[in-house]
């Protein structure tokens, strides 16, 4: 038998005639705006849902358009009219025709838009949730966490076959500086129906290595707001709220933030800015690291500066000092000589003229007596002489060893023998008891110095003999 059907184009066209017929004119219509965009002709294309009250499901969706001569009238009127912008997430009754084509299928066409309709349902849900969250002291309590300096170890909750989460792990990897990082996938649905129950036993599932990872990221690719609806759960907000992981969301939706955004600790737009986020945290501490590595040299050279200006300011003090004391002793050794010479001189003149007042009185009866003094004389003489040579040596001697003691006490000399100079804040250490754990010591070498810090101080203990 013959199966005479019609042509598709005839099944559209009969729908058609229906909907022209059932409709003739334009109808109020109340709906939720799930979705909304603009072209650059200045049309608005819009997304219309209704949902299930009781299960919050979507159990309608329609294609609506505003032509760009409505438009320009309809956005100030109602943004006028209600204060709130013509956005996405707003319950709307719009009057609008019904038009069917035979390739597209059916669309409103929307001629005229009520004022009165101007928070929707998912506007409406997102402030009680927020409201609910707030009252309960649970809100901000993810924020709240330090975020790690170092977050190497990673647990992220995305679908294992979203692009998104392909870019976030290549964007990681292929970081320009090299840095390692430790992830792993806790596998979830990310839209739909049974996406919330999803992501909250992937929080579960980490939860139970806490002590393994620094932060939680929450990834996906863009999508409607219609699939993004998810994310504006209570028990799903509740759940990353609490949560004891500083969470990253990266759900991939830049035109709108959802209640997940708000309540974790960092929101980024895509699963690519979640990733850069981490390499940031990073370049920020090896940034950190570098200034304090160039502070650290550089008052370590202000301090060898400081202390080669200090040895040169000692040494010009030290070498007048040195040769003051020289021309001191040298005058001093040059006045006893000079004295010896006329004390010499004087007893040699004194016995002289004895010996010659002697001889004249004596000298019939003395003669031997006057030869034998005069040997006696001639030998004081050479005594005497011995005695100054000796004086005169002895003098010079001290001389030389206070030149010794002189050049041996010189910093620079006693650094020269491998010998180190102990200094505590610019003066040099001459007793233990002196120095206290803690205390930062200066020693220095013939070829530089260095900083130490007392760590243990052991004074040697004498015992008392009785």
């Amino acid at each position: 038998m013959t199966n005479n059907g019609i042509s598709l184009f005839q099944l559209n066209n009969q729908i058609k005639g229906i909907l022209n017929n059932a409709f003739e004119g334009e109808i109020w219509i109340i709906a939720e705006i799930s979705e909304l965009r603009y072209n650059q002709n200045g049309h608005c294309y819009l997304e219309l849902i209704e949902k299930d009250e009781s299960s919050d499901k979507i159990i309608a969706k329609a294609r609506a358009t505003i032509w760009s001569y409505t438009f320009r009238m309809l956005k100030p009127y109602f943004e006028t009219s209600t204060g709130q912008s013509f956005s996405s997430g707003i319950k709307v009754l719009v009057n609008a025709s019904i038009e069917f084509q035979e390739i597209y299928g059916y669309t409103l066409n929307i001629k005229d838009i009520d004022p009165s309709y101007t928070l929707g349902d998912i506007a409406k849900r997102r402030r009680e949730i927020l409201n609910r969250l707030e009252e309960e002291g649970v809100l901000d309590m993810n924020k709240e966490i330090g975020f790690p300096d170092i977050p190497k170890c990673i647990a992220v909750i995305s679908s294992p076959t979203a692009a998104g989460y392909e870019d976030f792990a290549k964007q990681l990897e292929n970081n320009l500086s090299g840095y390692k990082f430790h992830y792993k996938l806790f596998p979830a649905i990310m839209q739909g129906n049974k996406a919330e129950e999803s992501i909250i036993e992937a929080l579960d599932r980490i939860n139970e290595y806490e002590g393994i990872f620094d932060v939680a990221v929450i990834i996906r690719g863009g999508g409607s707001t219609a699939d993004l609806n998810c994310f504006d759960s209570y028990w799903l907000a509740f759940n990353i709220a609490q949560f004891p992981l500083p969470v990253i969301s990266g759900i991939g939706h830049e035109r709108d933030e959802t209640i997940v955004d708000i309540v974790a600790n960092v929101r980024v737009k895509t699963p690519t800015a979640a990733a850069e986020y981490l390499i940031d945290c990073f370049d920020e501490k090896q940034a950190y690291h570098e200034r304090l590595q160039e502070e650290f040299y550089k008052g370590i050279n202000e301090i060898l500066l400081e202390a080669s200006e200090n040895l040169t300011y000692l040494s010009n003090k030290f070498s007048p000092m040195v040769k003051s004391i020289l021309e001191k002793k040298s005058k001093q050794l040059l006045l006893a000589n000079e004295k010896a010479i006329n004390s010499a001189r004087q007893l040699i003149k004194s016995h002289s003229f004895g010996l010659e007042n002697l001889a004249d009185k004596l000298k019939p009866g003395l003669k031997h007596r006057l030869i034998h003094e005069r040997n006696h004389t001639t030998n004081l003489q050479s005594k005497i002489g011995i005695r100054v040579g000796r004086l005169l040596e002895n003098q010079r001697h001290k001389l030389v060893l206070h030149e010794q003691s002189v050049r041996y006490l010189n910093p620079e000399n006693i650094l020269q023998k491998g010998y180190t100079l102990t200094l505590k804040e610019g003066k040099i250490v001459k007793d233990i008891s002196s120095l206290s754990i803690n205390d930062s010591i200066e020693t220095k070498f013939k070829d530089g110095s260095i900083e130490s810090k007392i760590q243990n101080v052991n004074p040697k203990k004498h015992k008392k003999n009785g």
